[in-house]
């Protein structure tokens, strides 16, 4: 996928591909969170599926479809601090979560 854009632009090719974002405009009114895909000068849109998975070129991240587009988390590097320990925990929690995120660790079951 080239870029997440919430209008068509204006210099796509054929075979371009864009996931649409709100507040879409244009001939993309009403698209939202779809896969635009031009072919033969017409753009065609595709729902994403639960556990769709994307790269943005543009935005140089992985998107994945859980009810909603989203990327993982960013994480911060633990610094400083007098307790390392509840630093550390946090960071991998937040590691963790973003990988589940992103559908490459599966989330724990109850």
């Amino acid at each position: 996928m080239t870029a997440s854009v919430p209008a068509p632009p204006a210099s796509a090719v054929d075979g371009a591909c864009y996931r649409v974002t709100a507040p879409a405009t244009g001939t993309w009114a009403g698209k939202e969170d779809r896969l635009a895909i031009l072919v033969a000068g017409e753009w065609h849109f595709i729902a994403p599926a639960e556990g769709m998975t994307v790269f943005d070129r543009a935005a140089a991240r992985i998107v994945i479809y859980r009810s909603h587009w989203q990327p993982a988390s960013v994480v911060a590097v633990p610094a400083g601090g007098t307790v390392i320990d509840a630093e550390a925990r946090a960071a991998l929690a937040a590691l963790i979560t973003s990988l589940q995120i992103m559908g490459l660790l599966a989330a724990p079951t109850p």
